[in-house]
């Protein structure tokens, strides 16, 4: 869209169309405020989490419910089968043709998610541009994580290009080996060429919000989060992907949780031991989210300390924020003290 963009609540927006980002830490409640914002400013969510996209992936992505999407349509969420591979270029595609089509018909898109990468793609419209794969090498690559394992790997990408290595989970072999590859291949560090499409202008009038908290609050989030994933039958759901054929070969059985628990099914360690893990890497995984999104020079921080934890007193301010940048219309009374009568 150009020109005058339109939302339904009748506001006028000259030059670029309005994108709310709602980012953040795993188990850091951005769900339940871009449901409960969509809700009240005629808003859809487009989902920006790298195992949301995966259909039969449920309980270990913490995929949000019918229930508690609130009646608020949710978008990018099951769309691809857990045998393909989701990367960040598709999922930009995908991602950008959701929002064009949800301001098209006069709503206001909110990306939700904790994938930074994911989230960066859309709102900075990052060039994927490639050059060609060498797949004997590629080859090379994956024979050698086999052998010597992906700490192997990830100790030759943190020799070139140390920034990528910090950012990437050496568990992600498939982000790893494209580095290393995209090093040989350009001579250029992938994280220079990234940092380069980074300070490209949005096509957006972003209000991008990151929600964070006391990092011990949110650690033990986390932990009750992988508590009750156990109770609500992550192993099952695991012992369902495997009968489908699902291996640890394949990018969406990488997740935190689902290569733990297949381990675990598989007898390479205790169930209490996959847990104890899962718990760990969801911790160090938080912390890099939180380390990614402190670089993104447009956020708005929200420390849920400094709304006394009250989710409802934290959308207040969001929405405070949307009527000073004119994407909702000014309120005299946009103090939001419970939630609307369902």
């Amino acid at each position: 869209m150009t020109g005058q963009e339109k939302t339904e609540q009748g506001i006028s927006r000259p030059g670029k169309p309005p994108l709310i980002v709602i980012a953040g830490p795993t188990a850091s409640g951005k769900s339940e405020l871009a449901a409960e914002l969509g809700r009240r400013i005629g808003g859809e969510v487009v989902s920006a989490d790298s195992m949301q996209v995966y259909r039969y992936m449920d309980i270990g992505s913490a995929k949000v419910t019918l229930e508690e999407m609130l009646g608020v349509p949710h978008h990018m969420i099951d769309v691809v089968d857990p045998k393909e591979a989701m990367d960040v270029a598709r999922y930009a595609e995908m991602a950008t043709a959701c929002i064009r089509d949800i301001l098209r018909r006069g709503k206001l898109p909110i990306l939700c998610g904790g994938t930074g990468f994911y989230i960066q793609a859309v709102t900075r419209q990052i060039d994927f541009e490639d050059t060609e794969a060498d797949s004997g090498r590629r080859k090379e690559l994956e024979r050698l994580a086999e052998e010597k394992g992906n700490d192997f790997l990830h100790e030759m990408l943190a020799r070139i290009d140390p920034v990528s290595a910090e950012a990437i989970h050496p568990n992600n072999r498939k982000r790893t080996i494209r580095a290393i590859e995209y090093y040989e291949e350009t001579g250029t560090r992938i994280s220079d060429h990234n940092e380069r499409e980074k300070e490209r202008e949005s096509p957006y009038d972003l209000a991008f919000f990151v929600i964070s908290d006391d990092r011990k609050v949110l650690y033990d989030r986390i932990d009750r989060r992988v508590d009750f994933m156990m109770e609500a039958g992550l192993a099952d759901e695991v012992r369902y992907l495997r009968a489908m054929g699902l291996t640890k070969q394949d990018v969406s059985m990488q997740g935190i949780g689902y290569k733990e628990i297949l381990s675990a099914l598989d007898g390479e360690m205790s169930l209490d031991e996959a847990v104890r893990i899962i718990k760990r890497d969801s911790r160090r995984y938080a912390k890099r989210q939180i380390t990614w999104f402190k670089r993104e020079k447009d956020a708005i921080w929200l420390d849920r300390r400094d709304f006394g934890e009250d989710t409802f007193r934290i959308l207040s301010e969001i929405m405070r924020v949307l009527a000073h940048k004119n994407i909702i219309p000014a309120n005299e009374n946009i103090t939001i003290q419970r939630p609307l009568e369902t």
